[in-house]
């Protein structure tokens, strides 16, 4: 691997941990999943993303979830994926990814079986101060770190928190 790139996905992690860091919550319940997702799904019709929406708890509860016109079932699939990645990794999605990318591993390396795992962003952990991961925030339907920017930036307008650093482009 490149110095640049390794540098680059270095700087990846970095936000993705600070991310997850800023993006806690002080409680989370069903109506929370309602309002958020309504957020999100008003943030995707207003950028005409056509993409499909879950929060899900760790306890496999769906507690939100809204599919645009056009999306199928392989849309459900990595949402399930992604779920299960976010729920056993505790982290992001696209923080496996990168990690991934950065050491040069496959999901096979690291024992994740990719019919039940998502080596993609998209995910992100619902974490809850002093609790830890109670669920999580799943986007498909677009590239995966578009996928991911979009939770970002609905939890963050959600939250009312202004400074969370995002990733800009594909990388």
């Amino acid at each position: 691997m490149s110095e640049e790139k390794e540098k680059t996905l270095e700087e990846v992690m970095k936000i993705l941990e600070l991310q997850e860091e800023i993006l806690q919550f002080t409680h989370f319940t069903n109506a929370d999943a309602w309002e958020l997702g309504n957020i999100m799904v008003a943030e995707a019709k207003k950028r005409e993303l056509p993409v499909a929406i879950s929060i899900r708890l760790n306890n496999g509860l769906v507690v939100f979830q809204y599919m645009f016109d056009g999306k199928t079932p392989m849309n459900e699939d990595w949402i399930r994926r992604k779920f299960n990645t976010v729920r056993d990794t505790e982290s992001s999605s696209l923080f496996l990814y990168t990690k991934l990318e950065k050491t040069e591993r496959t999901m096979q390396d690291v024992y994740m079986d990719e019919h039940i795992y998502a080596n993609s962003g998209g995910g992100f952990p619902i974490r809850i101060e002093e609790v830890g991961v109670i669920g999580a925030v799943i986007v498909s339907g677009l590239n995966h770190v578009a996928d991911h920017d979009l939770v970002i930036k609905c939890l963050s307008k959600y939250l009312h928190t202004d400074e969370v650093p995002r990733i800009k482009d594909a990388y």
